[in-house]
Formats: C-alpha cells, sequence, structure tokens
C-alpha cells in the first residue's frame, strides 16, 4: 500500500486524517466560478425580474449554507467552525461569476468550502433562472487563493 496516501491507511481502508497535533493558524480561501447564459436571461436577473425572484440574493445565501455544510457533503472534509463566508457576484458580457470567500482559524484549511460554496451558488442561479435559460453551462470553478496552514499562500496562475 502507498504510504504516502493521507487519507487511506496501511490496510487501504479510507480515513479522515488526524489533525489534532496540527497548529491553528489564520486560512483563507477564494473560489469562483460562472454560468453562462442567454443574454435575456442576464438582464433578467440584474434588473430583479426572474420568474423565481432574486436570483443571486437567493444563490448567495444558498452558497453560505453549502459552505457550512461542506463537511456533511465531502466524505474526507472535517467539519469547520467558519468565522466568514462572503460571496460575491459579477456581471460579463455572456455570464455571471459567483466568487465566494471562506475564512476561520484552525487546524485544516477552508478550499473545500469556498469551492462547495461558490458551486452551488451557480447551481442555485440555475434553478432560480432556468425558466429563462435552460441551456446555461457551469464553467471554469476552481480555487483561486488559499492562505495559512503548513504550505502558506498559493494563487493560482492567470488565464
Amino acid at each position: 500500500m502507498n504510504k504516502s496516501l493521507t487519507h487511506i491507511d496501511g490496510d487501504g481502508t479510507a480515513r479522515m486524517v488526524d489533525v489534532g497535533a496540527k497548529t491553528e493558524t489564520q486560512r483563507l480561501a477564494v473560489a469562483s466560478g460562472r454560468i453562462r447564459m442567454s443574454a435575456d436571461a442576464i438582464a433578467a436577473i440584474r434588473a430583479g425580474d426572474a420568474p423565481k425572484g432574486d436570483v443571486l440574493g437567493t444563490a448567495r445565501i444558498a452558497g453560505i449554507m453549502a459552505a457550512k455544510r461542506t463537511g456533511e457533503l465531502i466524505p474526507m472534509c472535517h467539519p469547520l467552525a467558519l468565522d466568514a463566508v462572503d460571496i460575491d457576484f459579477a456581471f460579463e458580457p455572456d455570464a455571471v461569476r459567483a466568487t465566494a470567500t471562506a475564512s476561520l482559524t484552525g487546524k485544516t484549511g477552508v478550499e473545500m468550502e469556498a469551492i462547495t460554496a461558490a458551486t452551488i451558488a451557480l447551481v442555485t442561479m440555475y434553478d432560480m433562472a432556468k425558466a429563462l435559460d435552460k441551456g446555461m453551462v457551469i464553467e471554469d470553478v476552481r480555487l483561486i487563493e488559499k492562505r495559512g496552514g503548513k504550505s502558506g499562500h498559493w494563487r493560482a496562475q492567470e488565464g
């Protein structure tokens, strides 16, 4: 069995890593993704005219709720006591971008919480606007930045 695998024990059984001895540090992660859609759907979301109501407000709440539940959704994630989760939206010519920032002081990172928050915000936008455009495409979900912990600061390359 490969001893370098952190979430597999010597018998090949999945396990959650013991972070008990790790030092608490300030940790932050930023993730982003976009949902490509028609100009009419973008205009309706921007104007607050979508059939189901406030698309961005609902997506923001859904993303925050998802970040708080990440440990229940992703099998090897630790349940974390988050200090903050923020979700911002930006209109692009053919899409709406969701950017999620999660932070805490703790023993393990918040990358999965930020990625989950951004993803669920985008999925919620799809649900809220599907009557306007069923062909929307969720894409480019990725980690943009992480800070804290043993590996320190990391930022994605542009492009």
